[in-house]
């Protein structure tokens, strides 16, 4: 049965987060931890995963629906011990539909080198041009005010580094999440190109994600990644057929 039933409907939304969970963990963007959150629309709820479930075969119909007060709603099991990144930020930041906490080894590697900071380089970079904040705290975030303080560091940003833990990167929407998570490690590994060649880091001008931003479409941009990733994911096996996620 087609899981199209409405771009809002709880069904849809647990289908595209399977399938960005799978597909970001094909990537090696999630492992055998992190994990991915979507907002209920009109709720003051969100979907995840069940903490023992694996990054790489989850199904809809396990996915769990958690209030901000960190209680499960609707499904068996329990979320992720660090539900609380996703709440507090979704709590902060009404702008958020979408969060991602993983623990990429390029995001972990800029916070563990004195006086570099990750910067935008490549255009898609523009994205953070706001900044990329480092949150201090290395331990894992379980409770509500640890949540709260890395929302905090987060602020108006699109993401924020975890010292020696990870990162929290946040979008509008499923779709979007995974075109920022793509491009958010396209340009980490370019920074460390350069550095690696020995180069001087050269950043993207205010001037120059002026004009970057003048011409972006994002809606478009979102749409075409997310349609070439689900594409590769059904080639592959690793979105399935039925859950009817192509666009346009």
């Amino acid at each position: 049965m087609s899981m199209r039933t409405g771009s809002n409907s709880k069904q849809r939304l647990a289908a595209e987060l399977c399938a960005v969970t799978r597909m970001l963990e094909d990537m090696g963007i999630l492992q055998y931890s992190g994990h991915i959150a979507v907002r209920v629309p009109g709720e003051n709820a969100l979907m995840i995963q069940r903490r023992s479930d694996s990054r790489a075969e989850l199904e809809p119909e396990r996915i769990l629906t958690v209030d901000f007060d960190g209680h499960v709603i609707e499904g068996d099991g329990k979320p992720p011990s660090e539900t609380a990144i996703h709440i507090e930020t979704m709590r902060m930041r009404p702008d958020v539909n979408a969060s991602l906490h993983s623990h990429l080894d390029l995001a972990i590697a800029f916070t563990m080198m004195d006086n570099v900071q990750l910067v935008p380089m490549r255009a898609r970079a523009s994205r953070w041009a706001s900044g990329i904040p480092t949150h201090p705290d290395p331990s894992h975030i379980k409770y509500s005010e640890q949540g709260r303080a890395l929302a905090e560091t987060l602020g108006p940003h699109h993401v924020a580094l975890m010292r020696a833990h990870g990162l929290l990167l946040v979008a509008e929407s499923l779709p979007a999440l995974i075109s920022d998570a793509v491009h958010f490690e396209e340009n980490a590994k370019a920074q460390l190109q350069v550095m690696n060649a020995g180069a001087k880091v050269k950043a993207l001008t205010a001037a120059e994600i002026e004009q970057i931003l003048k011409m972006e479409d994002r809606p478009h941009h979102v749409m075409k990644m997310w349609n070439y990733y689900v594409r590769k994911g059904l080639a592959a096996g690793t979105v399935e057929k039925d859950w009817d996620l192509l666009e346009g």
